[in-house]
């Protein structure tokens, strides 16, 4: 029997069984009477109810024990699972006795083992993880047998322990094992607890013999096809920023996989075996290499921990409400510019990098290992023999007499000959790239090395090519800049990956553009980067867009900077380093001004043709745009804002080419007017001189002709029906959006009441168009979508949205109070701060006062906001909304009652406190964040 006592914190262990030292140095002696002498005093069982009593008191003591020490830093997160684990041994052998005790002999009963398998069996417990449990035989399970693991069974349950268990023979365990590989997985954990040991031994025996004669290709094949499904149903890219801590790729389970494997082959216990050249597989292993592995394996340990003692569940997942919280037990705190979560996170993905990196060299060296050593043969491409290289498995490697320490360029040409010639890298070769990475440091500013790395970033599916280097380490070796965005996270619900990983797909999503693979989605970028005359130095700028990311101020500028220094360590001339300048500095003019600009507004066209001035800039501009957002997430991207994007761009384009130079309003205007009236030729002629008086010169320049004769015949409709309200939806499917028209008598807010509306019909704005006419009736446009970002089509929600609206302006729906009843964004999304921010511009239009309002998301936000903006006595002529994850900004053109800007200075300061006003009442009601721009309630 194992004492408490006799069960420190070093027990077992995930490489295999490890020694048992005594409990925490410097914990105070506590004296644990032996749970057996409790169960069964003077050697006779106590009633059940007492043993459950006495059971589930000594397991609190154990998890509490464990908890305090773990919580105390005295232990890690590795050492408290192996203590807990082998503390739990002591739960098990007790109930096993009592069980012996309490069911009585009978004729022809035959022994069996108590194993544990799974985590269990590999000695380490998480606090909620399931303890697998294996009742295995010689032969068939006896009656009593099988009495005895039923009662063991309702004990463990009656604990509030997740059991999972299986009762079968020696022989029952190999069949199942061949045919199932979740069954073969589990057993190559088994390890013995209590009962008969020589059934665990034999069974032990035959269980090696028989993998030896099955082969590893048979499990290897399995344990790919499920870390395949695995990753797909969990995140293919290790650098999500929600990551998996168990399931994900670069994860527990892929750590667990590499030693199932080496298991298999060698039947090692722990991996450091596979240390040092006498050990099976000739060497797998260096030593920092296996210190590596055992750090990624304690630090995840430690997260997992901590996840389970927060939550109170065997929770996983590294939500952005728990990231903090983790980080910050685990003792990371802010450094300079880094607070403490980001720094945790990219100690996180550090390694995850490990672990994928190890996946990727170590998986297939066991598979060669177990088959012998590979030959290695002359490739019959001469090139490529020239080039210093050779075949082994078919695929490329290092020939004989080529070190890569010694010729560290060949790191870098080795990806490009496999690229060229379809192979793949050989284990071994990129074993020792990564292991020799550090030798690329002497290529910076070589001028073969730069040419090598440009042809990989701007050839065939660079994507592919750079997640290998940069998994590798070779990127951060030629550009030491990159180390800083390596496994970086912006702590916001925005970006979906890391920076660097971000990059990288930013890079993908260029080539498929080149390779004309988004024609649909984005058919002007697909068009014009074909046009392109410095196409090296767009792909340069997207690899460096962000480079400057973490390190505090703006990062275009700064990226900027770098971007003078790196270019010409690379290779690229004078030219090409002040277009990748230029472009880093303003990556994010297009789509800032798109989303949150009037670009129907001249001034907005002119200031941006100001500062691109050349038709290939703007070209440049707006491809590397696309790259950009699609590369975000797979949720940002919709029609929507490709139509604004496109829109804006031949606008510009338009000025630029001269043929344009926005001509005089009134000639704008009139020719919108002439347009309208060819289309409504058919109509009365008094009509469409009444419909061409209504409008102001801002609304006969925010349409075009069908829409205005769209609106002349609702209009009209209105005027014969005498309808003091009229609301008209019209589905967009290639913007992704749906139009909703109000036209009513126009009072002051009617934004407000609007917007509110269609907060509680489940819709989303997403831009704004508001227009009084000559005759005091309003003429509102909104574009609005679903919750998941398309448009907002169904019949009976469209419906839905009228009703709400012609409810909202009679007053018969209480506004603020269906606002409150709206769901809210989900808990893991809180822990996401969105400072309040109110800008006021009177300099980005001629015309308007500007205002922008930065905030977090939440149902009715735009309702609160216009509605303060309306109180202050202003009108809103546009609004421009946008949605950054949590984050909300939304821009919004407004004149004075006289329809003057707003200049008073007095007046302006009385907006902007009104505004931050209606944010923090956001944020109250948000409960520090609750979200859902204006989506909620019907989204069922």
């Amino acid at each position: 029997m194992t004492s408490l006592d006799d069960a420190g914190p070093n027990a077992g262990s995930a490489e295999g069984p490890a020694p048992r030292p005594g409990p925490v140095a410097g914990e105070p002696p506590v004296v644990f009477a032996s749970l057996i002498a409790d169960l069964m005093p003077d050697g006779r069982p106590v009633p059940r109810d007492e043993a459950v009593t006495l059971l589930r008191r000594h397991l609190g003591r154990i998890q509490n024990r464990v908890q305090q020490a773990f919580e105390a830093h005295d232990i890690s997160g590795l050492a408290a699972a192996r203590w807990l684990a082998a503390m739990t041994d002591t739960v098990m052998v007790g109930i096993h006795a009592y069980t012996e005790a309490t069911i009585p002999p009978a004729p022809g009963d035959k022994p069996w083992a108590l194993v544990a398998t799974g985590g269990y069996g590999r000695g380490v417990l998480a606090p909620f993880s399931d303890i697998d449990l294996l009742f295995l035989t010689d032969a068939a399970m006896s009656p009593r047998g099988k009495q005895s693991v039923e009662f063991m069974l309702y004990l463990l349950w009656d604990l509030g322990l997740k059991v999972g268990h299986a009762t079968r023979s020696r022989h029952d365990c190999l069949v199942d094992a061949r045919g199932d590989a979740t069954v073969l997985t589990a057993l190559l954990d088994a390890r013995h607890i209590a009962g008969e040991a020589g059934i665990f031994e034999r069974f032990a025996e035959a269980f090696r013999k028989a993998r030896a004669e099955w082969g590893l290709k048979p499990f290897l094949a399995a344990k790919r096809a499920e870390r395949h499904q695995r990753h797909l149903r969990y995140g293919e890219s290790p650098f999500l920023v929600e990551p998996h801590v168990k399931e994900g790729r670069g994860g527990l389970r892929d750590l667990q996989t590499l030693y199932w494997l080496a298991r298999y082959a060698f039947n090692v216990q722990r991996m450091p075996e596979l240390v040092g050249a006498h050990t099976p597989g000739g060497g797998l292993l260096l030593p920092e290499e296996a210190r590596a592995i055992k750090r990624a394996w304690d630090f995840f340990w430690t997260v997992r921990f901590h996840l389970h003692l927060v939550t109170g569940r065997a929770e996983e997942r590294l939500t952005f409400d728990l990231q903090p919280v983790v980080g910050a037990r685990m003792g990371y705190t802010r450094h300079g510019l880094q607070d403490g979560v980001e720094r945790f996170m990219k100690h996180f993905f550090l390694n995850v990098r490990e672990v994928a990196r190890f996946t990727r060299i170590l998986e297939p060296a066991i598979e060669r290992a177990s088959l012998g050593p590979p030959a290695v043969v002359p490739a019959s491409d001469k090139a490529l023999t020239e080039a210093g290289f050779a075949l082994a498995d078919g695929k490329i490697i290092a020939a004989p007499g080529h070190d890569f320490t010694i010729d560290p360029v060949l790191m870098l040409r080795i990806f490009r000959m496999a690229r060229d010639r379809g192979l793949d890298i050989h284990p071994l070769a990129f074993r020792a790239i990564v292991r020799h990475a550090r030798h690329v440091a002497r290529l910076r500013g070589e001028k073969e090395a730069s040419a090598e790395f440009l042809d990989l970033l701007s050839g065939r599916d660079p994507a592919t090519w750079l997640r290998l280097l940069n998994e590798a380490g070779l990127i951060s070796r030629l550009l030491p800049d990159w180390q800083r965005i390596v496994g970086l996270m912006q702590f916001d619900t925005y970006h979906v990956y890391t920076v660097d990983e971000h990059t990288i797909e930013a890079v993908g999503v260029l080539a498929a553009l080149e390779r004309n693979e988004l024609g649909e989605v984005a058919p002007v970028a697909s068009e014009l980067i074909g046009q392109l005359q410095s196409r090296r130095a767009l792909y340069v700028a997207v690899l460096l867009h962000d480079i400057a990311k973490g390190r505090g101020g703006d990062h275009s500028e700064i990226g900027a900077q770098l971007a003078q220094q790196i270019c010409p360590l690379l290779g690229l001339t004078p030219e090409e380093t002040e277009t990748v300048s230029w472009l880093v500095l303003h990556h994010l003019l297009i789509s800032q001004t798109a989303f949150k600009r009037d670009i129907e507004d001249p001034k907005t066209i002119l200031d941006i043709a100001e500062v691109v001035q050349s038709p290939e800039r703007l070209r440049l501009l707006l491809v590397l745009t696309v790259a950009d957002m699609r590369a975000v997430g797979p949720k940002v991207w919709n029609n929507w804002k490709a139509t604004l994007l496109r829109e804006l761009y031949w606008r510009v384009a338009e000025v630029l080419a001269g043929g344009l130079s926005v001509p005089e309003r009134d000639v704008r205007v009139a020719r919108a007017k002439e347009a309208a009236a060819l289309l409504l030729a058919d109509r009365p002629k008094a009509e469409v001189d009444a419909f061409l008086e209504l409008g102001y010169p801002g609304y006969w320049l925010s349409f075009d002709p069908e829409t205005h004769a769209r609106h002349a015949a609702m209009i009209q409709e209105a005027k014969e029906e005498k309808a003091p309200l009229t609301v008209r939806t019209r589905v967009l499917d290639s913007r992704a959006v749906t139009e909703v028209t109000v036209y009513c008598t126009d009072h002051p807010g009617l934004f407000s009441k609007i917007a509110g509306a269609l907060a509680v019909a489940g819709a989303s704005i997403v831009d704004a168009r508001i227009h009084t006419m000559t005759d005091g009736m309003a003429l509102d446009t909104f574009w609005v979508q679903d919750a998941q970002g398309g448009a907002f089509e169904a019949p009976h929600r469209l419906a839905r949205l009228s009703v709400l609206i012609e409810q909202a302006l009679s007053g018969r729906l209480r506004l603020r109070d269906e606002i409150r009843k709206l769901k809210r964004e989900p808990a893991r999304l809180r822990a996401v701060t969105v400072p309040p921010r109110v800008v006021i511009d009177n300099h980005a239009s001629n015309t308007h006062t500007v205002i922008e309002v930065n905030g977090r998301d939440r149902p009715g936000l735009l309702h609160d906001v216009t509605a303060a903006i309306s109180d202050q006595g202003l009108q809103i002529a546009s609004a421009h909304i946008t949605t950054y994850g949590v984050r909300a900004v939304d821009v919004f053109y407004v004149k004075d009652v006289f329809g003057l800007k707003v200049e008073n200075e007095r007046k302006l300061s009385g907006l902007r406190k009104a505004l931050e006003k209606a944010l923090e009442t956001a944020e109250a009601q948000g409960g520090g964040g609750a979200g859902g721009r204006i989506v909620a309630a019907d989204k069922a």
